[in-house]
C-alpha cells in the first residue's frame, strides 16, 4: 500500500544547448511505492535521474523529499533527506570486503541522523557495532549474498556485485531509492531475489522505489506503475496493463503487440 508522498518532481526542464533532453517531466513517488520509468535510448531516464538525485540541476522545474525543496540541494544533502542511487555503471569500494563496504555506508552520516546516529547515542560501542552488523548480515541475506561478506567486492562476478552494491544501498535504510537498471548482469535467480528484496524494501520498511531498467517484463511484473519517456517527454503513465496496452508505447518503445 503506497502512502504518502515521498518524491515529488514538477514541470523538470533540461537543456543541453539547443536540445531539450528533459521538457515538463512530472512524477510523484509515494512511500511503500514501486514504480517503473522506461523508454528507448535517448528518452531522459538518465537525465530524469541526474536531477532527482541532485546530480544535475534542471533549467526549470523543482524536486521535493517528503516536501522539502531540494531542487538547489547537492547529491550530499539529498543523501542526508534519505536518498539513494546506484549507477549502470558498479561502484563498488573492490579492495574492501563486501560486508565491510555495507558498514561504511551505515558510517557516513557520523552524527547526521539516520541509524548510524540513532545507534551512537547507546553507551557502549559494542552495541553499536553489533547493531550495524547484524544490520548488514540481514541485508547480505536479502540479496543472498550470505556466506560472500569475507570476500573482496573486486573480486566478485558481475551479477553478485551487482547484488553487492545494491546490497549497499539499502544497507542505511533509504527513504527514496533511485535504481538504474539493477537487473544488468544478473541470472534469473538473482533477478528473483532482487525483485523480492526491492518489494520487501517498499512493504516492509516504506521505501519509494523508482526503476529504470531495459527488462521491460522484470519492470511490469514488479511495479504497481509505469512512467514511459520519450524524446523527453511522459509519453505515458499507468498501471503495467495500462501502459502495455497503449499504442503510443508500443510504436515507441515495446513493438507493435501488446503482452
Amino acid at each position: 500500500m503506497s502512502g504518502a508522498p515521498a518524491l515529488r518532481a514538477e514541470g523538470i526542464g533540461v537543456r543541453f544547448g539547443g536540445v531539450r533532453a528533459l521538457d515538463d517531466v512530472g512524477i510523484t513517488l509515494c512511500a511503500g511505492e514501486v514504480r517503473g520509468l522506461i523508454g528507448p535510448n535517448g528518452a531522459g531516464k538518465t537525465t530524469l535521474f541526474d536531477v532527482l538525485s541532485g546530480i544535475r540541476r534542471p533549467d526549470a522545474g523543482s524536486v521535493r523529499l517528503d516536501g522539502v525543496d531540494v531542487t538547489r540541494h547537492s547529491p550530499v544533502r539529498r543523501a542526508r533527506h534519505g536518498m539513494r542511487r546506484t549507477f549502470q555503471r558498479q561502484q563498488l569500494f573492490g579492495q574492501l570486503t563486501v560486508a565491510d563496504n555495507l558498514l561504511v555506508a551505515q558510517e557516513w552520516r557520523g552524527g547526521g541522523g539516520g541509524l548510524a546516529a540513532d545507534l551512537l547515542a547507546l553507551p557502549a560501542r559494542r552495541s553499536y557495532e553489533r547493531a550495524r552488523r547484524e544490520r548488514a548480515g540481514k541485508v547480505l541475506a536479502d540479496f543472498g549474498l550470505d556466506g560472500r561478506g569475507d570476500a573482496a567486492a573486486g573480486t566478485l562476478p558481475v551479477g553478485r556485485a551487482r547484488m553487492a552494491e545494491l546490497a549497499r544501498a539499502v544497507a542505511d535504510p533509504p527513504r527514496v531509492l533511485l535504481l538504474d537498471e539493477p537487473a544488468s548482469g544478473t541470472t534469473d535467480d538473482e533477478r528473483r531475489r532482487l525483485a523480492s528484496a526491492v518489494r520487501r524494501l517498499a512493504e516492509d520498511e516504506g521505501c519509494a522505489v523508482l526503476l529504470v531498467e531495459h527488462d521491460v517484463a522484470f519492470v511490469m511484473e514488479l511495479c504497481s506503475r509505469v512512467l514511459v519517456l520519450d524524446l523527453g517527454r511522459v509519453l505515458a503513465e499507468g498501471t503495467p496493463a495500462e501502459v502495455r496496452a497503449d499504442r503510443r508505447v508500443r510504436d515507441a518503445y515495446l513493438g507493435s503487440a501488446p503482452g
